[in-house]
């Protein structure tokens, strides 16, 4: 059975939705009640951009039983071009080559099969420019 936090956030995860202020213009991802800039309660749905730079990573060797078998695997902190900073993976490349700064895509790909079903977990993973 799917996960029900999974399913709240396919919003976001489909489509990168993000909720900017409509106070002070503070982008948050994923959306929130309350802006943590200036407390107010009113946002605007936006679509982040789908570039950025990889801030900081890690290469993950030994990984959990889902991702086993795509060990090795880079996981980073990516800060898009509106700002927004996100947690991905960084697929499709040799993982000796990432480094801090190196611009970065996201791509719409399968994250993981969830459950004894096998239902299809999809997000956004990253490739290098």
């Amino acid at each position: 059975m799917i996960s029900p936090r999974y399913h709240r956030e396919v919003p976001q995860r489909y489509r990168l939705e993000a909720g900017k202020c409509k106070q002070c213009g503070n982008i948050s991802f994923p959306p929130r009640l309350v802006c943590p800039k200036c407390k107010s309660k009113t946002f605007e749905t936006v679509k982040l951009s789908r570039e950025g730079k990889i801030l900081t990573f890690t290469i993950i060797r030994v990984g959990p039983d889902k991702f086993s078998k795509e060990t090795p695997y880079v996981v980073a902190i990516i800060e898009l071009n509106d700002g927004v900073r996100i947690t991905a993976q960084v697929t499709d490349c040799d993982v000796n080559k990432v480094e801090i700064d190196a611009k970065v895509k996201l791509i719409f790909r399968k994250i993981q099969d969830e459950g004894k079903s096998g239902l299809h977990c999809y997000g956004y993973k990253a490739v290098l420019i």
